[in-house]
């Protein structure tokens, strides 16, 4: 899907550290792209308790449950527990779930390279549960299906899901954002993606 790949402007994850943290890559999905189509036979992991997992007999959620016939706003972050997420990408969503739902948003979603466990710990701890769906895509398939991973070795962190929003309805992509360092909620904050629907 080639065609579809789009130039986010700068191939530096932060410019000032991107000798220590590296390369950037380049989203492969934009507006118009079929969510499900791009990550085939990709799943997430809805967080839970470890006992709900072993409960559950460790199920995922296909994509095309998560998206087919719905309105969904979606954004993914580098990961659980981290600063920028936790303080500044996560909590206006929260604090807008109002807003997204009065504009016929059926689920607002956080997804990250993370086990589906670290997800529902920290969504405890941000008591975002209750608003926000959280999903972990424990082996970066779902970010890695989509180009939207990046390299923060530097960081101790690894591959890790690129900073973005996305605005989808039934699986097709209406709006994207993707930030050009992943310490910025510049364009994937709930003020932009709400401006967007």
């Amino acid at each position: 899907m080639a065609s579809a790949m789009v130039n986010r402007g700068g191939c530096r994850i932060m410019k000032s550290v991107s000798a220590v943290l590296g390369t950037r890559f380049y989203a492969k999905i934009a507006t118009g792209t079929d969510i499900v189509s791009a990550a085939p036979n990709v799943s997430l992991q809805k967080a839970r308790t470890w006992d709900e997992g072993l409960d559950s007999k460790f199920s995922t959620t296909p994509l095309k449950d998560i998206f087919k016939d719905k309105k969904v706003v979606i954004f993914g972050l580098p990961g659980a527990y981290t600063g920028v997420c936790s303080n500044k990408h996560v909590p206006p969503y929260k604090e807008n779930i109002d807003k997204f739902k009065a504009k016929g948003i059926d689920s607002v979603i956080c997804v990250a390279i993370n086990d589906p466990y670290t997800m529902n710990a920290w969504a405890e701890k941000l008591q975002a549960k209750e608003a926000i769906e959280f999903y972990g895509d424990f082996d970066g398939s779902f970010h890695k299906s989509l180009e939207l991973v990046t390299d923060l070795s530097g960081a101790l962190l690894g591959t890790r899901s690129e900073r973005w929003s996305a605005y989808v309805v039934d699986g097709k992509v209406k709006a994207l954002n993707v930030e050009e360092a992943p310490s910025d909620v510049k364009v994937s904050g709930a003020d932009t993606i709400l401006g967007q629907i």
